[in-house]
């Protein structure tokens, strides 16, 4: 017969995945009213890019193309999903256990804004949601996981003073303030499989690929009454079902070394777009804000095309298995990435942008320490890498690149002792990165703190009746 035992830790399991979920949907809510951030180069193309990998991943400067781990969700590749851990009892061949995993990334940023020729700094920080995950293994050597994360985001406000000329007589017209602002973000829900035959592994990511992206100049004359203050104000809201893929190969080596290679990508995507214009003079009042005053011109619904770009990464990971029978359990990584996107072949409305092809040098490693029962700090997995490249933004210069990364993975105590197949981690990562130099309009350091809850548990056993 059935035990109860049983039973009961099936409802605890449900009952768990509830709470979990609920708790990730508040946190992404709440963490998007603290953001206040300001990045004049999110103007272009569709915003900042967030990270766009685990944050076991950023520890070793973002690695990810031949990574894989039972006990973490490589997004990135989907063929890692292959390595879910799922086995079959050993007194029972036909009873199989699957480890579940569910991740949930918050990012805290502070950004330190700077013009080469001048002593000012503008810092801005913000705390922002980063992605959520849920890893189900299928049976072995296939997995099965469904997530959301963001790709991309916007947010800016600059003020610029400046005096106008006639450009007949050459004569002072007006001083005039121009306010540049914008919002918005892109997010990508996907569903994904990968499977393995023998030592090679494929995924898919199967996704929807959507935001919206809102841009507003304001004018309003300084010295005169004559004129009217305007608002230009356009917002693009846009989508479509977006895919991507990715393959890995495992090389049993000597030594009890493995090697791993990776690659991953996706094709360039027309999105579907839609795009509200309005023209309008205002009135500031500081009791109600802005009032409008008058529409010169106002169209909704305008369809279009966004062309997000084709983009791919390949890399190799090298490190050492755990061997039970020699009873050594400490293991090490070590892994190398070049990642690239076409963003020459961006357009936004058939318009192209201050967007070019970048690319990326990722390095990065994992050590963990043969754990021992009374130490905590030998069941800690320890990480570090850098990066460099060139940004994807380029107004006037080429936009340089390079960040450092160190991480930690910190296990916490099983908390149901009812269910000995727990094993939650705190994921943490710290990077500092440097984009742009003398020769830039703009310099900006940035320093983020991402913090990752991984649950698991090994859930969704078959029992069987006698």
């Amino acid at each position: 017969m059935r035990s109860v035992k049983s039973t009961t830790l099936e409802k605890l399991n449900a009952m768990r995945l509830k709470r979990w979920a609920l708790c990730a949907v508040v946190s992404f809510f709440s963490l998007i009213t603290l953001a206040q951030d300001n990045s004049p180069y999110s103007r272009y193309g569709l915003g900042d890019l967030v990270p766009n990998t685990h944050i076991i991943n950023r520890g070793m400067g973002s690695i990810s193309a031949a990574y894989a781990d039972p006990f973490s969700i490589n997004y990135n590749n989907p063929a890692s999903y292959s390595s879910f851990y799922s086995r079959k009892q050993q007194k029972s061949k036909k009873s199989e256990y699957g480890r579940v995993l569910f991740d949930v990334g918050l990012n805290f940023d502070n950004r330190t804004l700077k013009k080469p020729d001048s002593p000012d700094k503008f810092p801005a920080s913000n705390a922002l949601f980063s992605y959520m995950q849920l890893g189900i293994p299928i049976r072995n050597n296939w997995g099965l996981n469904f997530g959301l994360r963001q790709v991309s985001r916007v947010d800016y406000k600059i003020f610029r003073t400046e005096q106008l000329y006639d450009p007949i007589t050459g004569l002072a017209i007006d001083s005039v303030i121009t306010e540049f602002t914008g919002n918005g973000g892109t997010f990508l829900a996907t569903t994904g499989t990968g499977f393995a035959i023998n030592n090679f592994s494929l995924g898919l990511n199967v996704g929807y690929l959507f935001g919206n992206k809102t841009n507003t100049t304001k004018r309003a004359f300084i010295d005169t009454i004559d004129y009217k203050s305007s608002n230009h104000t356009t917002t693009t809201s846009f989508g479509k079902i977006f895919l991507s893929a990715g393959m890995q190969y495992k090389i049993d080596l000597e030594n009890n070394m493995v090697l791993r290679l990776g690659a991953y990508g996706n094709l360039k995507t027309n999105l579907n777009a839609e795009q509200d214009i309005v023209r309008e003079t205002f009135v500031r009042s500081s009791d109600n804000g802005d009032l409008r005053l008058d529409s010169v011109y106002e169209q909704k619904g305008i369809k279009g095309k966004i062309i997000y770009p084709a983009a791919y990464g390949v890399g190799f990971v090298l490190g050492n298995k755990i061997d039970e029978q020699k009873n050594k359990y400490g293991t090490w990584l070590l892994g190398v990435d070049l990642v690239s996107n076409k963003w020459s072949q961006y357009r936004f409305y058939g318009a192209t942008d201050s967007v070019k092809n970048n690319w990326e040098l990722r390095v990065g490693g994992q050590i963990r320490p043969e754990p021992k029962l009374r130490n905590y700090l030998s069941n800690v997995a320890y990480r570090a890498g850098f990066f460099f490249g060139r940004d994807y933004v380029e107004v006037g210069n080429k936009l340089p690149l390079f960040g450092v990364s160190f991480g930690m993975g910190l296990p916490i105590a099983n908390y149901n002792r009812l269910s000995q197949g727990q094993a939650s981690i705190i994921n943490l990562s710290f990077e500092y990165i440097k984009r742009g130099n003398n020769d830039n309009l703009l310099k900006e350091n940035l320093f983020r703190i991402s913090v990752g809850l991984s649950f698991s548990d090994l859930w969704f056993a078959k029992h069987h009746y006698e």
